[in-house]
């Protein structure tokens, strides 16, 4: 790389050689590109050599330009420029939009002298909306090609408060009639239409597929429609869908669903609501609130009219002439069809024929099906679509972009495959305490991001309470979401789309969000007192936190038996399910998913044998330092602490 910026700076100073050979596509379409395009004579001299290769063809480039268009000027592949960029430490895709500085760089690498366009030769003819021109030229931002588009909209609430019900009666509410057996088959997302306008609905489980779409970087929702039951008002989960809808920063609509009941109490719900932050318009807020019963199709109409609203206010827009790019929604494996995959197109327009990309799976658009099941040539902006004709299943949440032909795509498939096992031994980047303080005085960090877990009710107000009052005009901390019980995966995707910490105190951690954590860099920091939990947050902030230690659980053991010793209290007979426990580990004991003791070892044996380690699959005897309670059918999780 020293070597190819050397050449870079020589050819920049034109005090070097000019390379002897350029890209043969660009230099023809420059000799009969249009006057002071810069075709140079081909047999000028450099620096007074008598046998001079030649010079540099001199091309205009705008102030912004995407990858596939820089790799066209140049008369390259894509990929090429690609490279070239990851030599520089730029990941970019294909139809990023890099600046001129960068495209002149990357230009002059090639052997060619750049020059930017001025302002006025940037303007472009405005395009009609029947007219598709050549996806290779257009600018995907420029005023003038943008569109109205439908807005996006997730449900999310509590299990049982009637989000699928609702979901139905919107559907239903919008079938024309005699098309009642039209909906022929589930695809995840689906549009209804009202007053002439489109919205789009995506049938998500709930939260953790619309965190899950974050995390991997599709921001696909524009609108939360939160359900709340009348009749029983604000539960866990809704306290969940309020944190990561606020995390993704989406306006929120409440729809007060099963009003027609009895018992239905909305103004207890509405106070909920506001101690939430959640303020409803006729409280004084600006969260516009819906009651409606899904049972009876109360209000249906009244809740998509205030969402075309809230859609007409941000308006929402997006390019329709450009390839086009999106989010895969659902995916599944079909015994006939080969893998399917439910797409919705963010922007550009999709076209049966395209080739496309997913993550490291290439593929071409066989055939394509709405959400009533009916073939289409072609879907825009935010419409829903099923397709064919992928080579494997891709992940949910994971972007697709349509690109020129069936080798780039392949190319950019196998790129990304290498690219990832390069990535694989390098360990994601943790968002940690240690690292707070730092970005903040980089500029970077406005404010400390935590999810909050504890044991009890009694312990979280005073944590949260305690954690709010930190920080300074410049860092402040930012509860995105507290609740009682341990930590799960949940909690630890919202703080990896977030770049949140996990704290918990007196709980622990699910062997399956520990697992993700990893994966995805997430730092989970646990605590059994709460002035050391508030005192690191304190000096975090503060930037004088002390070299931290992490907790690696290191094994797992099932108490099956308790003896009495007589002079020592009880022990507990084990067997040892996976890892190991040595005689430095720490341990806490486990009942029903609770943290009962989080202490030392006390004694470690086998048979009748002091030892100082116990591996899978081996019975032993522990006792622990002042606690004896034990009983059948106890966990023992065994950790140990590494600096950091």
């Amino acid at each position: 790389m020293a070597k190819d910026r050397s050449k870079n700076a020589t050819r920049k100073g034109g005090n070097g050689p000019t390379p002897a050979t350029k890209p043969q596509g660009a230099q023809a379409r420059r000799a009969s590109g249009p006057a002071g395009g810069g075709g140079s004579a081909p047999g000028a001299g450099a620096n007074g050599q008598s046998a001079a290769p030649a010079a540099p063809s001199v091309i205009e480039l705008p102030s912004s330009l995407t990858v596939r268009d820089l790799g066209h000027a140049l008369g390259v592949s894509p990929i090429d420029v690609m490279k070239k960029l990851i030599g520089f430490g730029i990941m970019a895709n294909i139809n990023e939009l890099i600046d001129y500085d960068t495209a002149a760089i990357v230009a002059a690498e090639m052997g060619f002298e750049t020059r930017e366009q001025k302002a006025e030769e940037e303007e472009a003819p405005k395009v009609a909306p029947t007219q598709l021109p050549s996806w290779r030229d257009v600018q995907d931002e420029r005023p003038e090609n943008l569109r109205p588009r439908p807005p996006v909209v997730t449900v999310m609430g509590h299990v049982d408060h009637g989000k699928t019900s609702l979901l139905d009666a919107i559907r239903n509410t919008n079938v024309v009639e005699g098309e009642a057996g039209g909906i022929t088959q589930h695809i995840g997302a689906y549009q209804v239409e009202l007053q002439g306008k489109k919205i789009t609905f995506l049938d998500t489980p709930g939260h953790e597929a619309f965190t899950a779409m974050r995390a991997r970087g599709a921001q696909a929702t524009d609108i939360v429609v939160l359900v709340v039951a009348a009749d029983d008002g604000v539960q866990p989960q809704t306290k969940e869908a309020i944190a990561h809808a606020r995390a993704a920063q989406v306006p929120i609509i409440v729809a007060l669903n099963k009003i027609d009941k009895p018992e239905a109490n909305p103004e207890v719900v509405k106070r909920q609501l506001a101690d939430l932050g959640l303020l409803v318009e006729e409280w004084g807020g600006n969260v516009i609130c819906v009651p409606v019963s899904a049972k009876k199709r109360l209000n249906i109409e009244e809740l998509l009219e205030n969402i075309l609203l809230v859609a007409e206010v941000a308006e929402l827009k997006a390019n329709p002439f450009r390839p086009a790019t999106g989010v895969v929604v659902e995916s599944r494996l079909d015994k006939t069809r080969g893998p399917v995959a439910t797409l919705l197109v963010q922007r550009g327009t999709l076209h049966v024929g395209d080739n496309l990309v997913i993550g490291e799976i290439a593929g071409r658009v066989r055939a394509m099906f709405d959400d009533k099941g009916r073939p289409v040539s072609e879907a825009t902006p935010s419409t829903p679509v099923m397709i064919l004709g992928l080579s494997d299943v891709p992940k949910a949440g994971d972007l697709f972009e349509v690109v020129e032909d069936e080798r780039t795509a392949k190319a950019i498939a196998a790129e990304r495959a290498q690219q990832r096992q390069q990535a694989a031994a390098v360990r994601p980047a943790r968002v940690t305490l240690e690292e707070v303080f730092a970005r903040m005085q980089e500029g970077k960090a406005k404010e400390l991001n935590i999810i909050l877990k504890a044991d009890v009710q009694g312990s979280l107000e005073p944590i949260e309470s305690s954690l709010q009052k930190l920080g300074t005009e410049d860092l402040k901390v930012k509860i995105l979401h507290s609740a009682i019980g341990n930590i799960g995966e949940s909690d630890v995707m919202l703080a990896s789309a977030s770049s949140a910490i996990v704290i918990g105190f007196n709980v622990s951690v699910d062997a399956a969000a520990r697992a993700l954590a990893e994966q995805e860099g997430v730092d989970i920091r646990l605590y059994n007192v709460i002035y050391q939990l508030v005192e690191d947050v304190e000096k975090a902030l503060s930037g004088m936190l002390e070299p931290t230690y992490k907790e690696v659980v290191t094994g797992h053991a099932e108490v099956r038996a308790v003896f009495s010793i007589s002079k020592r209290g009880k022990v507990a007979g084990c067997y040892m399910t996976d890892g190991q426990v040595t005689r430095a580990s720490s341990v806490r004991v486990i009942r029903g998913g609770q943290v009962l003791f989080d202490g030392k070892i006390a004694s470690l044996k086998r048979f009748t044998e002091d030892v100082k380690e116990v591996n899978a699959g081996f019975e032993f005897g522990i006792g622990l330092e002042k606690y004896d309670d034990f009983q059948v059918g106890d966990t023992l999780e065994f950790y140990k602490q590494e600096r950091v």
